[in-house]
């Protein structure tokens, strides 16, 4: 055989069995995650698959319902939840201690329906008379909710709200409730309304009352593809991956 002849052959077998062992080594990772980090995830997700070779399979969930499923006994690869909800299934066994990656963060922001009159947010103090004056808010039931239940109480305003208040279920967005006229005023993280039609997102909760929520990934205690799991999450916190994450109203976590 011609030597030139023989050299292209040579290379275009190990070409070749480089990808075959590249296709062996690609996974499929399922994850089961809080739609709070969805936009900037799904932006991610095509960037990671093509540099690694990785399909990355996603089931979206409200926090209740995340906790629900794992602790039932959902088999996945990995989770992504608030930082102190991911804490409780290591405790309980269902994720593996020391996989936690904190991904992003995000504070809990305010919208009302487009066009509509806009709340003061100068300061707690102007958030909570805005409040009183309202006819209708809606708040969401993963951790911007729980903060906000509190943050009625502290403000001393939870009985006048009665009546008023209007928590969504799980996985549900409170961007829609306010778009289709259900509340006057809305409240869930930052990155769950920026991406919905109908609303015109005010801002976030004035410095003094705001309160930041830490989404965490973590790798199943029972997971088939761990590594790929991991790398997954290595690619979200890379410094290439903050434009997308600020862009979608998160910080790196």
């Amino acid at each position: 055989m011609d030597k030139k002849l023989f050299r292209s052959a040579a290379v275009t077998l190990i070409a070749g069995g480089l990808m075959l062992a590249g296709m062996a080594r690609a996974a499929e990772i399922k994850v089961l995650a809080s739609p709070a980090i969805r936009e900037s995830y799904l932006e991610l997700v095509p960037q990671f698959e093509k540099a690694s070779g990785h399909k990355v399979v996603t089931m979206w969930a409200g926090t209740a319902d995340v906790m629900k499923r794992i602790k039932g006994g959902e088999a996945v690869d990995a989770v992504v939840l608030s930082a102190g909800s991911l804490e409780e299934l290591i405790k309980l066994g269902k994720v593996a201690p020391g996989s936690r990656v904190d991904l992003a963060k995000s504070g809990v922001g305010v919208a009302v329906r487009a066009g509509a009159p806009r709340p003061d947010l100068s300061s707690g103090d102007a958030l909570k008379r805005a409040l009183l004056a309202a006819k209708s808010i809606a708040y969401s039931s993963g951790p911007s909710g729980i903060y906000l239940a509190g943050l009625f109480q502290r403000m001393g305003i939870a009985e006048a709200l009665k009546g008023r208040l209007k928590q969504v279920a799980p996985g549900v967005q409170v961007g829609g409730v306010v778009a289709n006229g259900e509340a006057e005023i809305g409240f869930q993280q930052v990155s769950e309304l920026l991406a919905v039609p109908g609303i015109d997102y005010v801002g976030p909760l004035p410095p003094d009352i705001q309160n930041i929520t830490v989404f965490s990934g973590g790798v199943h205690a029972d997971a088939k593809e761990a590594g790929a799991a991991k790398d997954w999450f290595k690619f979200i916190t890379a410094p290439a991956a903050v434009p997308v994450l600020k862009k979608h109203g998160m910080e790196p976590g």
